[in-house]
């Protein structure tokens, strides 16, 4: 699953809460662009690329890219070179190869008929997004469009058309390769993808693969480039998927069924065939299947056999993967595990880089420190560290001792005006224990008086929060003005073992929400939220939250904020069903309280925000929703400009009006 970024004050604001008085984070200091951020280097350690806020206009992004072949500890690491993104396109990451060439992804507004290429109406004009592929070097003075010079023999332009319409591109290295890398064209409607090698010296591009029938390639041998594994979506009557598992077998060069991994799309099982394990002629696969937490273990395809015991599991949380070594030292090595802690987090069993980690997070006291990558020997190693009150910093180490400071993301927030963030749990009204993140006012302790509080449950519903600093500015922007902030991981949420993310199918607005409302009520019994103070707010599965609790009577909550929030259930299920596996998978779970067929019922302000550029839940939500009680006096809507539903698609200028409207409207009109 896609698992889809989101200058100073302008005014300041004060707010009194529990006797003490906490200065608010003003939305300029997120809708700033990051003064650097997706910072990557390059496999010999001679350079970075990265984002950078442009110097002209701190609102647009910018390419850059640092020489770091050697370095002068006595003097700040600036970059070499610095290319605004200009014009229609903005520069959205970067990725730096073995020939010193860059790939950088670009994405651009965009207005036409798509004809059912890509999210969006099949008829008329939809506004919305595209995605583009440049190949460039460290100069960043020169861009080649990677795609369109890819074949075109054989495919026909209606589908030359959707490929760039609907095609989310991303990059597969090929380590030991040279020149190549493998370009995936994934169809967001169909789910089918095609794979390209690229030469990062000539340009050249060539078709490699592609999804053909039922069977989707799945994982691509990152030695040599070759397909190892597939997977075929099977019906099994009555609207039910299996989801089968094909292995290469290198004596016959079929792929041969492997019936333990076989999963169903009811029981939903992970079935995540990782990687190849060239020590062991085995895979490594990422499983529930024995467990309600997913746990690594090694899998054997001439047997058809799981090894006894896994290789790595957490008790508490799910693992989501190896980390094997990707130079020429080490390649296949196993170096560390994956899981998802209250942050994602890596177990390292590689002696060298365990001490390493193990310094830096006792020089970082209360930040999480992640090693991004690193050069053969070691030498440079890049690494970032943030934490609930920091947002992400970028460092290089220097010959395992020396820490080089390449810059923060938004170093004008200071972290000491931030509140406190931590993991809590609570119970339900059925006993299911519910993880949650709670994020109180900075100025604020247990036995102040209970402050007002917003519920803030996340987007998906098959996604989750975590621990660290929050992108969207959220949590803090709402903490600094003196609210406390729940984050509940509700039942339906992804990260949290089997039975919590089965738990929320079919219950939407309906047990699904009974764990924001349980959750507000915990808040109240604990002393963090006073009664009658507590909003929910939320955005896109959090906006359909917030529409159901603004019309399910007798709830904790006095007002509601809904961004880009699906009101409408059966016209959602309905989108769903346009693609199979969709509609089996996730789309199927899509049923519950229905807010569109209960507006009669709304029992509190609520304000409405929506991007008009947004495809993923489309503006009728919003508009058919508002349209049906704004009779009331109690609906307030804002359609953003420009504005599409991922946050990598919004504007400086989109985040400062979303706070804006989201600050007035606690005060002003919930008056909390």
């Amino acid at each position: 699953m896609l698992r889809s970024l989101l200058g100073m004050a302008s005014a300041a604001f004060f707010f009194g809460v529990g006797g003490a008085a906490a200065q608010a984070l003003d939305a300029d200091a997120m809708a700033r662009v990051p003064n650097v951020t997706r910072v990557d280097m390059s496999p010999d350690g001679t350079a970075l690329v990265g984002i950078v806020a442009d110097p002209r206009n701190t609102d647009d992004p910018a390419l850059a890219s640092w020489d770091i072949s050697s370095i002068d500890t006595s003097k700040p690491l600036a970059p070499k070179s610095i290319t605004p993104s200009e014009g229609r396109m903005a520069f959205q990451g970067a990725q730096i190869f073995k020939t010193g060439k860059v790939i950088v992804l670009a994405n651009q507004a965009w207005t036409g008929a798509l004809n059912g290429c890509g999210e969006g109406k099949t008829t008329g004009s939809t506004k919305t997004y595209v995605y583009k592929a440049f190949l460039t070097d460290t100069s960043i003075k020169k861009f080649d469009d990677v795609l369109a010079k890819a074949p075109t023999t054989g495919i026909s332009a209606a589908t030359l058309r959707c490929l760039e319409l609907a095609t989310s591109p991303s990059i597969m290295d090929l380590p030991l390769d040279p020149e190549n890398v493998i370009v995936r064209r994934l169809d967001t409607v169909s789910l089918e993808s095609r794979y390209l090698k690229v030469n990062l010296k000539t340009g050249r591009t060539e078709n490699l693969y592609r999804d053909t029938g039922d069977q989707q390639i799945d994982l691509i041998d990152p030695r040599d480039g070759r397909v190892r594994t597939k997977v075929r979506v099977k019906p099994i009557g009555n609207l039910e998927y299996e989801s089968e598992t094909y292995i290469l077998n290198p004596d016959t060069g079929n792929f041969d069924l492997q019936t333990p991994l076989t999963v169903s799309f009811s029981d939903r099982r992970q079935m995540n065939v990782q990687a190849y394990d060239e020590k062991t002629g085995k895979y490594f696969v990422v499983t529930d299947k024995f467990s309600d937490k997913a746990a690594v273990y090694l899998y054997d395809a001439k047997t058809q056999k799981f090894d006894d015991e896994p290789l790595f599991r957490h008790e508490a949380y799910d693992a989501t993967g190896v980390v094997l070594g990707r130079h020429p030292s080490d390649f296949g090595k196993i170096l560390g595990f994956r899981y998802w802690g209250p942050d994602p987090m890596v177990y390292w069993v590689d002696p060298e880089l365990k001490s390493i980690a193990e310094g830096l997070s006792g020089a970082f006291k209360g930040q999480n420190v992640e090693l991004k990558s690193w050069t053969d020997d070691r030498s440079k190693l890049l690494f970032v560290v943030e934490s609930p009150r920091n947002p992400p910093a970028y460092y290089l180490l220097l010959n395992k001792s020396k820490v080089v400071s390449i810059g923060g993301e938004r170093p004008w927030i200071k972290p000491d005006s931030l509140g406190d963030r931590s993991l809590v749990y609570y119970e339900a009204r059925d006993g299911l224990k519910i993880p949650a993140f709670l994020t109180l006012p900075p100025d604020w302790k247990k036995g102040d008086a209970p402050p007002p509080a917003v519920v803030l449950p996340h987007g998906g519903p098959w996604a989750r929060d975590e621990l660290g600093w929050d992108p969207t500015g959220w949590t803090q922007f709402l903490a600094t003005r003196g609210y406390a902030v729940l984050q509940p991981q509700y039942r339906g949420s992804e990260g949290w073992g089997h039975q919590l993310w089965l738990a929320g199918d079919f219950e939407w607005g309906k047990k699904m929400q009974d764990d924001n409302d349980d959750g507000a009520n915990w808040m109240v019994a604990n002393g963090y939220a006073a009664k009658d103070r507590i909003a929910i707010f939320g955005y896109s599965y959090g906006g359909f939250a917030a529409f159901a609790a603004s019309v399910r009577p007798g709830g904790p909550f006095k007002c509601a904020i809904a961004g880009a929030g699906v009101s409408n259930l059966q016209k959602t299920a309905n989108n769903w069903g346009e693609n199979r596996e969709q509609r089996s998978f996730q789309g199927r779970t899509v049923t519950g309280m229905d807010p569109i067929q209960n507006t009669d019922k709304l029992s509190m302000p609520i304000l409405i925000f929506h991007g008009d550029h947004d495809v993923r839940v489309p503006l009728y939500n919003s508009t058919d929703f508002y349209n049906a009680v704004k009779s009331t006096g109690n609906a307030k809507l804002v359609i953003m400009k420009d504005m599409g539903h991922q946050m990598d698609k919004w504007t400086a200028d989109n985040v400062r009006e979303s706070l804006g409207v989201i600050g007035d409207f606690l005060k002003n009109d919930c008056k909390l």
